[in-house]
């Protein structure tokens, strides 16, 4: 018998460790390379020299969603009147939702918030319906037991006018309405006034839309309006 191995038998002699050596080395590699989807894997080597994407940090947000923060010492505010059936009326201030839907305590008619001028805190919030009852009475002995020192916001969802009369009128326009008089079926409307003390000159303090049947946003409403700004705090 030869002791010299045939070129055949050495072929598939070296064959046989070639693949067990390759396997063993496959081996390795998958226990100390950390799984990754195939997916990633390709991106990975796509994205080899790709330029980096610097992206921009998300916007912090602001006090009753300003798009940039009020100055140190002054209230946030935020006044949005209703848009159609479903679009609530919202009164914010310092970010508190004092009249919306997810307080449960905005209507139909003309919604008012008193808040405490001096300390920030909200004092009572109503609302009164006028386009049923007889709510302009009630509406103006609130709108009148407002102590001094005192804001008072305003906004309309729906009809804020039908059965509005004069009294609550003049208690408005005593507040330093422009719009009161002009409110008509459905006009959109909303007001910050102060009672006992006097808001700086430039403060967005009413603005009112009124229905169109031209123009409306909404079949048979006008498309709700906002105002929103920075109030002073009283001096300590």
């Amino acid at each position: 018998m030869s002791c010299c191995l045939s070129p055949g038998t050495f072929k598939v002699l070296f064959l046989f460790f070639a693949s067990l050596c390759a396997w063993y080395s496959g081996y390795l590699l998958a226990e100390l390379i950390p799984e990754v989807p195939l997916s990633n894997a390709v991106y990975s080597v796509q994205s080899i020299g790709a330029k980096p994407v610097i992206k921009a940090p998300a916007p912090k947000r602001q006090k009753c969603d300003h798009w940039t923060p009020c100055p140190q010492n002054t209230y946030a505010y935020r006044l949005l009147s209703g848009g159609g059936r479903d679009k609530y009326a919202k009164i914010c201030f310092e970010d508190e939702l004092l009249i919306g839907e997810k307080t449960g305590n905005v209507a139909r008619g003309i919604n008012i918030a008193i808040v405490n001028y001096v300390t920030g805190k909200v004092i009572e919030t109503r609302f009164f319906d006028m386009y049923e009852g007889d709510n302009s009475g009630p509406m103006t002995k609130f709108i009148q037991s407002a102590p001094q020192k005192s804001l008072l916001f305003m906004v309309t969802h729906d009809d804020g006018s039908s059965r509005l009369k004069d009294d609550a009128k003049n208690a408005i326009e005593a507040l330093g309405s422009k719009e009161i008089r002009n409110m008509k079926f459905r006009s959109s409307w909303v007001f910050l006034a102060s009672k006992g003390f006097e808001l700086p000159a430039g403060i967005q303090r009413e603005k009112i839309n009124h229905s169109d049947s031209k123009k409306n946003r909404y079949s048979g409403w006008p498309a709700e309006i906002q105002i929103e700004g920075c109030i002073p705090r009283e001096p300590s």
